[in-house]
């Protein structure tokens, strides 16, 4: 987990995740500079090996759970595996909300579906900017664990972005960063 403090924490996560790109410098992920990929190339790279998870959710309104989980797939014109899905869904505590649109959801809820959405395609890397920010302290625990779970049970790497070091305390390795340098 990184807690950076207004030292370009979304702009580290989105060079990690080939969001965007950076003025010098490489970004090297399994062995590859990512930014030697052309545009379509590095749009496939982000949808199939980076899952983002944003403080905010960044829903789709018009679309429900269950399709917002499975819009990268949709994207890649990739088949759903359902049985994968319905597993998702049922980690997620949404069962009952799969087709439900995000306003008629929960903040927790909301988080748990962008969550989904990060994890439906099994990347190798999970990055999250302060995925708890702006839930309760119960939400906050169950995005914690579900995190924790995703590691340990599906061998995925989370790059945590947070300012609560409550949650930084469950991480495997802690780096902070203060002005952009690690402290």
């Amino acid at each position: 987990m990184l807690e950076l403090h207004g030292s370009g924490k979304s702009t580290l996560l989105h060079l990690i995740g080939g969001v965007d790109r950076p003025s010098s410098g490489k970004v090297f992920i399994d062995g590859k500079d990512i930014y030697k990929f052309n545009d379509d190339e590095l749009a496939i790279f982000r949808r199939r090996q980076v899952g983002l998870i944003y403080q905010f959710y960044n829903l789709i309104p018009i679309l429900n759970v269950e399709e917002n989980i499975t819009l990268p797939l949709n994207l890649d014109n990739r088949e759903i595996n359902k049985k994968r899905l319905d597993e998702l869904i049922k980690i997620l505590g949404l069962e009952n909300r799969r087709k439900h649109l995000p306003n008629e959801l929960s903040g927790g809820q909301q988080q748990r579906t962008s969550i989904g959405r990060s994890m439906i395609t099994n990347p190798a890397i999970i990055l999250a900017d302060e995925p708890t920010g702006n839930l309760d302290s119960k939400s906050s625990n169950e995005i914690v664990e579900l995190l924790k779970k995703s590691n340990k049970e599906y061998n995925q790497t989370i790059i945590m972005i947070t300012h609560n070091m409550e949650i930084a305390q469950v991480a495997d390795r802690i780096i902070k960063i203060e002005d952009g340098q690690i402290v």
